[in-house]
């Protein structure tokens, strides 16, 4: 086997107990984007109760917040409650999913803009929970107010003194004011056009995890809310220091600093840290694949293609060539993943089509033309020998799969499973092949996003071009597995082997049964 990176060894294993724990469907693991989201409809609804008792005067708001609290604990505080946890919850996921994409190395080449737009977001996400502990105006609220305006004024760009301003009680209802439209507006619009910027370059985004997910996702926060509320500390008093204050550490972390650090210190660590990991995608840049080529005489503008493309690079305008089809797809190169999911989704990438010449097909990698596939196919089919003939049909991100190889098994590994066309393992079932056994990144987790997905589809019949009805079923086998299940990968495939003896077994007792009678 070919060597893992420890990191992603690690992670991978960890995934492992999560997907026994939950399922490859409710993994936490593979949804943390769609989580990220949901935390953040839960902050959204939770905050919207909040802000209709709330009062946004500085004399006012302790005790607004105080009587949701206390006096409607079933209501305000539960849902005061929620607000934290689910905006804590949401940093969590956020960092998860930053490391996850490290771990996996997917956050590199064509991933670079997603991984550049979402270190910052990160930044908006910390700021609105910041000033959301201002609203409060609680001692922890005037610690953070103090803290943030010596950061502020570090700044060359604001020229008065915050600090004095909190010192002096000199804060008034209208500076207030505008500190909660900032928490209740302002930056949440930020922080939504941050969002649609980060997943513009995706196709298919969802955000909404999977519905069991989410329930137990809420009853988690639910329950932590009853069990654990949020409250609050003494009303926030400019003439005396606190004995003990209970920091969120996940949007107050930095803070601490500023008791041993300069706040201009400060500013080099967070904005150095924060230009180190956006320039993390070149350290090394990540060498990319030629993008997929359109070859307009053998498409006929069904658009499948760009409606597959998980990352949007393929659109779709009015045709050039003077053609009888009303449209044609062209490759965005600098988008392009070069995935090869738009192969599998060509009706004519069908390898029964020019079977005494080269195949060519509407859209194609130039590194890996699917007459090229077709070609290994048949070499790779020809070579084997012995019981129950096997190809094995892999993706180049799942796993290493030389160790699979033996007579009677032919490997054929693709960029992507999705780039396999459905009527390719009809082929191979054609040409000789006992069994077909596809296997790629683990369910719920393609490398490419969508590759799985629309593979499953065109074998289920419900997504173009489809595995046709009269493909034999029980010789094909589907399983996904991930750099370290090998083992499991092995057993499976031996499981294959058994079952396709008993298919010839009970094919031949049914053609001795005919025969007897």
């Amino acid at each position: 086997m070919s060597f893992i990176n420890p990191v992603k060894r690690g992670y991978l294993a960890l995934e492992t107990w999560f997907n026994i724990s939950f399922g490859n469907v409710w993994n936490p693991l593979y949804n943390l984007g769609t989580l990220t989201f949901f935390f953040f409809w839960v902050v959204l609804v939770s905050g919207l109760y909040l802000f209709i008792f709330f009062d946004t005067s500085l004399t006012g708001a302790y005790a607004s917040v105080e009587y949701m609290t206390h006096d409607q604990w079933y209501a305000g505080g539960v849902m005061r409650s929620l607000h934290r946890y689910a905006s804590d919850a949401a940093v969590i996921t956020i960092i998860l999913h930053m490391f996850r994409e490290f771990a996996l190395d997917r956050y590199r080449g064509f991933r670079w803009f997603s991984w550049f737009t979402g270190v910052p977001t990160l930044w908006f996400v910390i700021t609105l929970g910041i000033t959301g502990y201002w609203l409060v105006w609680d001692e922890l609220a005037l610690y953070v107010a103090i803290q943030s305006s010596q950061l502020m004024d570090a700044l060359p760009l604001i020229p008065a003194s915050m600090t004095r301003n909190f010192l002096a009680s000199q804060i008034n209802d209208r500076f207030f004011t505008l500190m909660a439209f900032l928490h209740l507006l302002g930056q949440p619009v930020i922080l939504f056009f941050a969002l649609w910027i980060h997943v513009k370059r995706l196709s298919d985004v969802s955000i909404l995890p999977p519905r069991g997910l989410a329930v137990g996702s809420f009853i988690a926060l639910l329950v932590l809310s009853l069990l654990e509320p949020a409250v609050s500390h003494d009303i926030a008093d400019t003439q005396s220091t606190p004995a003990m204050l209970n920091l969120d550490w996940f949007y107050l972390n930095i803070y601490p600093l500023l008791d041993y650090w300069t706040a201009g210190y400060v500013w080099v660590l967070t904005l150095g840290i924060t230009v180190f990991l956006m320039m993390m995608p070149w350290l090394p840049k990540k060498k990319m694949g030629p993008a997929a080529e359109v070859h307009l005489d053998e498409c006929n503008g069904c658009e499948q293609c760009a409606k597959d493309c998980p990352f949007d690079a393929i659109t779709v305008q009015k045709r050039t060539d003077g053609a009888r089809w009303e449209t044609e797809v062209v490759v965005q190169e600098s988008l392009c993943a070069a995935c090869g999911i738009c192969v599998g989704s060509c009706h004519s990438s069908n390898p029964f089509r020019h079977s005494q010449q080269d195949l060519v097909t509407g859209i194609d990698m130039p590194q890996s033309p699917i007459n090229d596939i077709r070609n290994q196919t048949e070499t790779a089919l020809s070579k084997l020998q012995g019981e129950n003939k096997i190809i094995v049909f892999g993706c180049d991100n799942a796993i290493d799969f030389s160790d699979l190889k033996s007579p009677n098994i032919a490997v054929v590994s693709f960029f992507c499973v999705g780039m396999i066309p459905p009527t390719l393992v009809e082929y191979a079932l054609k040409k000789g092949a006992d069994g077909v056994f596809v296997t790629g990144c683990r369910t719920g987790d393609c490398y490419f996003r969508h590759g799985n997905k629309w593979l499953d589809e065109r074998f289920a019949t419900k997504r173009q071009p489809i595995l046709r009805k009269r493909a034999d079923r029980a010789r094909i086998n589907i399983f996904r597995a991930a750099e370290t299940d090998c083992k499991q990968l092995k057993r499976e495939l031996d499981q294959f082997q058994h079952h396709l003896t008993q298919l010839k077994q009970n094919e031949t007792a049914g053609v001795s049964g005919v025969s007897d009678e």
